[in-house]
């Protein structure tokens, strides 16, 4: 698979993308434009800023980074929104009323519910698919307008075979978006294969250090670009600038902290495999894993997210509780090691099973997270 940011590597285009124009005495970075408004001339002048929801240089920053490790070079770009919702509420926004939505049956749950809230207001026509069974995803495409899906799933790690989806949507006419944020544009870029909208909750691997909440989509459909631009502005749903200079100074090192996550996570599920206490792991980059064909086909990786199922919903709470360096909280993708026990959640999908234990695996080393995980499993016998 094609690499995203045309002549140089995703790896390089973390660091070069969204700098300013280099000359003597210029800043090797961007700096933080705190303002709401603009000085404006005597008469509206096009591609001048004027006011804070519509414009903002720290913003474009992190979009056009954003746009290349998609691939985007030309038409449309990213947009970035005050959290990965506000990105999916934009997102929906453009699908047509009375629409065929198909979304994934095991999708972020607050995702599901957005969706749903549509479909009880008679907004869309609601069909939930496997995304992990093509032929099922086909059968969906019969009847839908727009299909957006996760690959791998929150927190099933389930992997869709997003170039077969992407031509059988082309063929039937549907529109798709991907929720990348767990792959990241490191494993994947879903434009490349035809889709037409890529999410991303920038709060997890993009910014990565669990002090942002930021969304963003990407489109290379000018169209889709320009309806997106003007949603944003009437809704009002931006991200604060200082969100945005944190976010992109996170990507900065996105390609080497992803690289030691991944690392990380495929040594301890190999360890995780082999422990007693343990029903099943799921990771893609297991070889008896159910996405592993697919993912070592489709991806550049197998990613840093895990989940494990235990024997019953009160091992999986013990073991949240026995940890010491693993962090008891929602959310991933950061320096930390976090664990969470997911049906905890009210809103969790019942497809969700009771013991499912999900690992968003930091930057520790990797003998101190095995230690402290082992022992905590050691303790349910």
């Amino acid at each position: 698979m094609a690499d995203a940011g045309g002549p140089y590597s995703p790896d390089t285009v973390a660091v070069v993308g969204g700098r300013p124009p280099r000359a003597p005495g210029a800043p090797v970075g961007p700096g933080i434009e705190l303002t709401s408004t603009f000085v404006a001339p005597g008469d509206f002048a096009p591609g001048l800023p004027i006011y804070g929801r519509y414009d903002n240089a720290t913003w474009s920053a992190l979009e056009s980074v954003l746009a290349a490790l998609e691939g985007v070079d030309g038409d449309g770009g990213a947009l970035v929104y005050a959290s990965g919702m506000a990105a999916a509420t934009a997102l929906f926004s453009l699908v047509p009323r009375g629409a065929r939505l198909v979304i994934g049956a095991t999708s972020y749950n607050t995702v599901l519910a957005a969706a749903r809230e549509l479909a009880d207001a008679g907004d869309v026509r609601l069909t939930l698919v496997d995304v992990a069974d093509t032929d099922a995803v086909r059968a969906a495409c019969a009847d839908a307008d727009w299909l957006h899906l996760e690959s791998p799933t929150n927190p099933l790690i389930e992997v869709a075979d997003l170039p077969a989806i992407c031509r059988i949507a082309q063929d039937a006419a549907v529109r798709v978006s991907v929720d990348n944020t767990f792959a990241t544009p490191l494993l994947q870029n879903p434009l490349t294969l035809g889709a037409d909208v890529v999410l991303h909750s920038v709060t997890k691997y993009l910014s990565g250090h669990s002090d942002v909440v930021l969304g963003a989509l990407v489109t290379a459909d000018a169209a889709l670009h320009g309806r997106l631009v003007h949603h944003r502005v009437t809704t009002g749903s931006i991200a604060g600038p200082f969100e945005a200079w944190l976010a992109l100074r996170g990507v900065r090192t996105l390609p080497v902290r992803f690289a030691r996550q991944q690392g990380t996570a495929g040594e301890l599920a190999r360890r995780l495999a082999g422990h007693p206490a343990v029903v099943r792991v799921r990771y893609p980059g297991l070889p008896g894993d159910p996405g592993h064909e697919v993912a070592a086909r489709t991806m550049r990786g197998f990613g840093a997210m895990l989940a494990i199922d235990l024997a019953d919903a009160g091992a999986a709470r013990t073991l949240t509780e026995r940890v010491a360096l693993w962090v008891p909280a929602t959310s991933l993708g950061g320096v930390e090691s976090l664990i969470e026990r997911r049906r905890r959640i009210p809103s969790e999908p019942e497809a969700v099973p009771e013991a499912l234990v999900r690992l968003s695996v930091g930057l520790e080393d990797v003998e101190d997270l095995w230690s402290d995980l082992s022992a905590a499993l050691d303790s349910l016998a």
